[in-house]
C-alpha cells in the first residue's frame, strides 16, 4: 500500500539561506548576537577633470626633463651655428641667415614638444588677450624709447636693413614680416611655451606653484635676453627692454595659462618698431 501523503510542511534548514547581516552564537550559550556586516569601501572618486596645464595632469606629463634638455642642446646647436655663419661668411646676408638657422633650432623642441601633447588650455584664445597685446606692447615700446634716452643722446628713428644701398622686397620681409610674425610666434612658443611650462612643471610639486612660476619666469627671461645679447642686442637699455618684454610676457602666461597674450605683445611690440623704421624711411 503507497505511503499516505504527510500533512507536516516540509522543515527548511534556515542557516542554508545566509540574511544579510551574519548570525552567531554568544559564547555564553546566550541568545544569538546579530553581527551587521562591514561597509564596503567607497569607491574613490575619480579626480576632476584638469582644464588648465598649471594644474599638472597628463597634458604636461611629457613637458619635463627631457623636453627641457632637448630644448636647450638645440638651442645651444643653433647659437653656435649661427654665430659661425655670422663671422665667417662675408655676405650681407649673413646676420639673416644666422637668425634663421636660430629660428630653425627653436622650431624642433617647439614641434617636437606638441606632437608629444598639447597642455590644456595654453592655445585658448580670449578678447581680453587681444587687449594684453595691445596695451602692454605699446608701453613697453615707450618704455624702451624712454630707456634709450636717459644716457642724454638724441633720439633717433630706427632704420630699415639696406643692401646693396636699396631696401629690396627681400629685405623689407626680413624687417617687416620677420619681426612681425615670424619672431613673436616662435620666440614666444619657445621661451614663454617650451622652456616656461617644462620647468614650471617640472619645479612645481617639489617647490609649490609661486616659486616654480618666479624661477620659470627669470630662467625664460634669462635665456630670452642672453640669446638677444649673442645675436646683437646687447647694449644697456637693449637688454633692460628685452629683459622688461621677458617677464611681461612670461607673466602673462602664468596668470592667464594662455600663450596668445604673450604673442600679441611681442607682436605689437616688434610692430611699433617696424612702424617708426618704415617712418624714417618715408622721411629721408
Amino acid at each position: 500500500m503507497p505511503d499516505q501523503p504527510s500533512d507536516a510542511t516540509p522543515t527548511v534548514d534556515v542557516w542554508a539561506i545566509q540574511p544579510p547581516a551574519a548570525a552567531t552564537a554568544d559564547a555564553t550559550g546566550g541568545d544569538a548576537v546579530v553581527e551587521e556586516p562591514s561597509p564596503r569601501r567607497s569607491r574613490r572618486a575619480p579626480h576632476e577633470a584638469r582644464t588648465d596645464w598649471r594644474l599638472g595632469g597628463r597634458t604636461v606629463l611629457r613637458w619635463r626633463e627631457a623636453l627641457l634638455a632637448v630644448a636647450l642642446v638645440s638651442l645651444g646647436a643653433a647659437v653656435l651655428l649661427g654665430s659661425l655663419v655670422a663671422t665667417a661668411w662675408e655676405s650681407p646676408w649673413a646676420a639673416a641667415s644666422a637668425t634663421v638657422i636660430l629660428w630653425i633650432g627653436m622650431l624642433g623642441p617647439i614641434i617636437w614638444a606638441f606632437t608629444r601633447s598639447r597642455p590644456i588650455g595654453l592655445l585658448r584664445l580670449r578678447a581680453i588677450d587681444l587687449l594684453y597685446g595691445l596695451v602692454l606692447g605699446a608701453l613697453l615700446r615707450t618704455t624702451q624709447g624712454w630707456i634709450a634716452g636717459l644716457d642724454g643722446s638724441a633720439a633717433t628713428l630706427p632704420t630699415l636693413l639696406e643692401i646693396d644701398g636699396s631696401s629690396a622686397l627681400s629685405t623689407l620681409a626680413l624687417d617687416v614680416v620677420a619681426p612681425v610674425v615670424i619672431a613673436p610666434l616662435v620666440e614666444e612658443f619657445f621661451f614663454r611655451a617650451v622652456v616656461l611650462i617644462a620647468l614650471y612643471t617640472v619645479l612645481r610639486r617639489p617647490f609649490g606653484k609661486l616659486t616654480a612660476g618666479l624661477a620659470a619666469a627669470l630662467a625664460s627671461t634669462a635665456l630670452f635676453v642672453l640669446v638677444h645679447g649673442i645675436s646683437g642686442d646687447g647694449d644697456a637699455s637693449g637688454i633692460v627692454a628685452l629683459s622688461l618684454l621677458g617677464v611681461v610676457c612670461a607673466l602673462l602666461v602664468l596668470l592667464t595659462g594662455r600663450i596668445w597674450g604673450a604673442v600679441l605683445v611681442h607682436v605689437v611690440y616688434n610692430a611699433s618698431y617696424v612702424a617708426l623704421a618704415l617712418a624714417a624711411s618715408a622721411m629721408a
